[in-house]
């Protein structure tokens, strides 16, 4: 398949999950009729960004994959015949928790899930507190669709993560993503802080050759005193680095077209991977020196 009809729903989210779901729901129908094939959500879409403190309660909001929640996006999948990328509060058994990614394919099947590898613990994002490090390392997810390179939110500053994807076969890179500011910072670092997050991401797709989607939430959201901006602005990049695709701070749903055939194209033009010397690298498996 040679172009993929995207869609992307950046939301804000509520106290309740049922309110949630409903309205990806809601606009995944929407996007269908569109002719969408593809839906990116963002990340851990089912409740609150609950990691903005460390609370034990909320590891009651983990689930078992698959299980009677996961069947809820598996429905959603098969009835409107569309591939969804989710991203879900993972238990795995008693005290290992993850945020996973979890690809449904149109039939309603799981075609495949990523654990999220990189673990920030950030004022306001003590996701290290909830999160066991990823272990199922960096392999795309094939579907019915073709090779879907799945990462999280942190990894979007770790180039590794989006090389390394890309030589398994991707040829688009999805970001499910719960970044902003911290209102306090937001008039001094606002602008930078976004500028540097969009730069990331157009950095991948120029540099693998690659599409690259990122799905960022929207909205304030409190924790009794603690609160945070998340800043949407959710984006397609083409692997040129063009915007193709891209939200504003509200609640917004996008739909883009991804052509593969500008892969091949840009990797004969601008053959980044052909020219690596893989023999020199060596080096990037250890820290920084000392000294």
């Amino acid at each position: 398949m040679n172009t993929i009809k995207t869609g992307i729903i950046q939301m804000k989210n509520s106290d309740s999950i049922s309110e949630n779901r409903l309205y990806i729901k809601t606009e995944s129908k929407k996007l269908k009729k569109e002719g969408t094939q593809l839906i990116i959500l963002q990340e851990l879409h089912d409740t609150k960004y609950f990691c903005q403190s460390e609370n034990v309660a909320n590891f009651d909001l983990a689930i078992p994959i698959p299980s009677n929640d996961t069947n809820f996006y598996s429905n959603l999948a098969k009835e409107t015949h569309t591939v969804i990328v989710t991203s879900l509060f993972e238990k795995r058994a008693p005290g290992i928790y993850h945020n996973t990614a979890v690809v449904f394919d149109s039939d309603g099947s799981i075609a495949g899930k990523y654990r999220k590898m990189h673990i920030p613990d950030d004022p306001g994002y003590y996701e290290k507190f909830y999160f066991t490090p990823g272990d199922l390392g960096f392999n795309p997810i094939q579907t019915s669709l073709g090779k879907l390179g799945v990462l999280i939110c942190w990894d979007q500053w770790f180039p590794e993560a989006a090389r390394l994807t890309t030589l398994l076969g991707a040829e688009i890179l999805f970001y499910p993503t719960a970044i902003g500011w911290h209102p306090k910072e937001k008039v001094k670092y606002g602008k930078s802080q976004l500028e540097a997050w969009t730069t990331m991401q157009k950095s991948h797709a120029i540099a693998n050759g690659v599409y690259v989607a990122a799905t960022n939430r929207v909205g304030l959201e409190k924790q009794g005193s603690k609160k945070l901006e998340f800043w949407g602005h959710s984006v397609v990049f083409d692997p040129s680095g063009n915007i193709i695709a891209r939200a504003k701070n509200k609640e917004q749903t996008l739909i883009c077209d991804i052509d593969f055939k500008k892969v091949e194209t840009i990797r004969q033009h601008w053959p980044f991977l052909r020219d690596r010397r893989i023999d020199s690298y060596k080096g990037i498996l250890k820290n920084p020196k000392d000294d």
